[in-house]
């Protein structure tokens, strides 16, 4: 099993997928050079709906001679994450309790196989204990990509979650007159191009 570590853990669905379209007889790794992506928190309010970045994410995963993704550890600080308003962003803090609770923590407790469809566009499910203010809670989420003209890929998904459901209160400011909605979505989108794709360890 080979292990590796990448800067942003959506380089891994990336990662996984190139193995399969390249037919690699043994589980291998391979790092972009650079990339492009997003990851966005959104919500609502009962005065307008709001978004949120997350700027930074690391994360370790191992690869078997099945080419599944055999394991998977994603850590996100809670304080990158950045809406661009300090008081949002102290909000948000709060909510998560960020001092007792400075990461949020994906692990994947279901191997996961990418799959390469005929067009050659990628679909994978990945299934995992996600912590979130220190409660923890089994998650499953897909993934879809796709060949860009030049020849890399884009992998984009959706993860819904409820702050309910990790014991958080939704929050409040002006005195109670902004409330937040209890739902929120996670939305990332990541770009690769063929061109900056470094060689195979």
């Amino acid at each position: 099993m080979i292990k590796a570590r990448l800067s942003n853990f959506l380089m891994i669905l990336f990662v996984s997928s190139l193995m399969l379209n390249f037919n690699f007889v043994q589980a291998q790794s391979s790092k972009a050079s650079s990339f492009t992506s997003s990851v966005i928190i959104n919500g609502t309010s009962n005065l307008h709906d709001w978004d949120t970045k997350i700027e930074q994410l690391t994360g370790e995963f191992a690869l078997n001679n099945s080419r599944q993704i055999q394991t998977l550890t994603v850590k996100i600080p809670v304080k990158a994450i950045k809406s661009g308003d300090k008081l949002m962003d102290k909000k948000t803090y709060e909510t998560i309790d960020a001092d007792k609770n400075p990461n949020i923590l994906f692990q994947l407790t279901e191997p996961a196989t990418p799959i390469i469809n005929d067009d050659g566009n990628v679909q994978v499910t990945l299934t995992g204990n996600l912590t979130v203010a220190g409660v923890t809670k089994p998650i499953s989420f897909k993934s879809s990509g796709k060949k860009t003209g030049g020849g890399g890929y884009q992998l984009k998904g959706i993860v819904p979650l409820k702050l309910s459901d990790f014991k958080m209160k939704t929050p409040t400011a002006m005195l109670g007159l902004l409330k937040t909605g209890d739902a929120v979505t996670i939305t990332f989108n990541v770009t690769v191009s063929a061109q900056n794709l470094a060689s195979l360890n």
